[in-house]
């Protein structure tokens, strides 16, 4: 991942084509009800990753969105052995996984927000 130069607390957003080391964003909509689903899918999923298929998937982090039919999605972030892993690690954990995208490049201009409770 290229880390742009920092201005002021601010990287300057710079766009260099690069490999993306396996990595893929793997679309969620409106998977869950409520968090509860969510939170169950989401030990399901560490469980098999880590356990099952610890050398075919390796599950990077995950944004929560609010769909506008008030149900729960999510982009996920994973590095599979290959797209054929992430089918299945979903299948196994009984989520959707179909929509999956190569990632080709990452551009940050800030780090994610720290948690104030992560502070704490």
């Amino acid at each position: 991942m290229q880390r742009a130069r920092r201005t002021g607390g601010v990287r300057s957003p710079t766009l260099k084509q690069e490999q993306s080391d396996g990595l893929y964003v793997i679309r969620r909509p409106s998977a869950w009800a409520n968090l509860g689903e969510l939170e169950a899918a989401g030990a399901k999923s560490a469980t098999i990753g880590n356990e099952e298929m610890p050398d075919r998937v390796r599950w990077i982090r995950s944004y929560v969105v609010k769909e506008a039919d008030g149900r729960l999605g999510s982009f996920c972030i994973y590095e599979p052995r290959d797209p054929e892993s992430i089918r299945e690690h979903a299948r196994r954990v009984g989520m959707p996984g179909d929509q999956i995208f190569p990632v080709v490049n990452t551009i940050v201009v800030r780090d994610d927000p720290a948690r104030a409770s992560a502070a704490a």
